[in-house]
C-alpha cells in the first residue's frame, strides 16, 4: 500500500486547499450528506490508543485516524480507502494534515463568527497548532500585531512566530492577550482555564482548541456565559470530550447556544449577528477533518 509522507502532504495541499475541502466536507455533514464516528480511546499501563473516523461519500473517500498517546506524546497515521469501491488507498503520516485541519477549521469558523476587520491576534501557546494558527489567521484576516501568550517568556518565541505569519509579534501576559485581541486563540494544554472570560472584548471571537479531555478547560464560565454561541464540529463528540463544555455551569452554557460548524455552513444555525458579541468556537478534533484532507492530498499527490 501507498504511503503518504507528513513532507509530501505539506508540498501538495496549502492552507487555502484545506480551509476549502474542510469547508465543503462539513457542509455535507450539515446536510446529513457525511457521517462520523466518535474517538474512542483505549488505555493500559499507561499506553493510550484512539481512533476516529469518517465517511465522506461526495469526496469518494472513507477512513479513520488511529494514534498513540505514551507520556504525553502523540504518534498518528491515518487508513483512507475508497467509498466508491472500498479499496485501500494509502496510509499516511498524520502530522500535517492534524495541523492544517485544526487551524484551517478555525479560520473557517472564524470567517462566520469574527468581525471582519480583526486587527489583532492573541495566541495562547507556541507550539506548532500555535504557529499554524498564526500563519493560517493572518493570511485571512487584516491582522496588524500578534500578542503571545506563552508559560516561557523567550522574546525568541515572538521572533520565530513573527517570522512565520509575517505580522508583528511580541510576548504579552495573559490577560493582555486576552483584553486587547480581536481573535483570540487557545492552543495550550492547560488543565485549568488560561484568563477570566470577564476580560474579553466586545465583538472578540476565541477560537478554543488546546483540549480535547473532558477534565481539563482553557475557557472559563464567564467566557461561556458572556458568549452569545458556541459553535462545536459536532455536539456528540463535542459535550463528551470538550472539558470547555463538560465543566462548564449549565447556567453559563444552556443547549441552545451551541450550534454545529456544519450547521453554519449549511445555512441551518446563524453566525456573527452584531458587531459587540463575543462569540467561541470549540474544537475537540474529528475525523471528517482528517479524512477531507487526507483525500484531498491523494488526489492532490496522484492525480486523482
Amino acid at each position: 500500500m501507498i504511503h503518504i509522507t507528513d513532507e509530501m502532504v505539506e508540498a501538495a495541499v496549502s492552507p487555502v486547499d484545506a480551509q476549502q475541502v474542510l469547508t465543503d466536507a462539513f457542509r455535507s455533514f450539515g446536510q446529513d450528506e457525511a457521517a462520523m464516528q466518535e474517538r474512542i480511546r483505549s488505555e493500559a499501563g499507561g499506553v493510550k490508543l484512539s481512533t476516529l473516523g469518517a465517511v465522506i461519500p461526495g469526496q469518494e473517500v472513507v477512513g479513520a485516524k488511529v494514534y498513540t498517546t505514551i507520556k504525553g506524546q502523540f504518534s498518528f497515521i491515518i487508513l483512507l480507502f475508497s467509498s466508491v469501491d472500498g479499496s485501500a488507498l494509502a496510509t499516511f503520516d498524520a502530522g500535517a494534515i492534524t495541523k492544517l485541519r485544526t487551524a484551517g477549521c478555525s479560520v473557517i469558523a472564524a470567517r462566520h463568527l469574527a468581525r471582519s476587520d480583526a486587527a489583532t491576534l492573541s495566541i495562547f501557546g507556541s507550539g506548532p497548532l500555535g504557529r499554524a494558527h498564526a500563519v493560517q489567521m493572518a493570511e485571512a484576516f487584516p491582522i496588524r500585531r500578534v500578542l503571545l501568550a506563552s508559560r516561557s517568556s523567550d522574546p525568541a518565541l515572538a521572533a520565530e512566530l513573527e517570522a512565520a505569519c509575517g505580522v508583528s509579534t511580541r510576548m504579552a501576559t495573559a490577560e493582555e492577550a486576552a483584553a486587547e485581541g480581536d481573535i483570540v486563540v487557545t492552543a495550550s494544554r492547560s488543565p485549568t482555564a488560561l484568563f477570566s472570560g470577564d476580560l474579553l472584548r466586545p465583538g472578540s471571537f476565541v477560537a478554543a482548541v488546546g483540549s480535547s479531555l473532558p477534565t481539563t478547560r482553557e475557557l472559563d464560565d464567564s467566557a461561556m456565559a458572556r458568549a452569545s454561541l458556541v459553535a462545536v464540529e459536532w455536539r456528540r463528540q463535542s459535550l463528551r470530550e470538550a472539558g470547555d463544555m463538560v465543566l462548564a455551569d449549565p447556567a453559563a452554557l444552556p443547549a441552545e447556544k451551541i450550534v454545529e460548524l456544519g450547521e453554519i455552513l449549511a445555512g441551518k444555525a446563524r453566525g456573527r449577528a452584531d458587531a459587540d458579541e463575543i462569540t467561541i468556537y470549540k474544537s475537540v478534533g474529528v475525523g471528517l477533518q482528517d479524512i477531507a484532507l487526507a483525500g484531498l492530498a491523494y488526489r492532490r499527490i496522484f492525480g486523482g
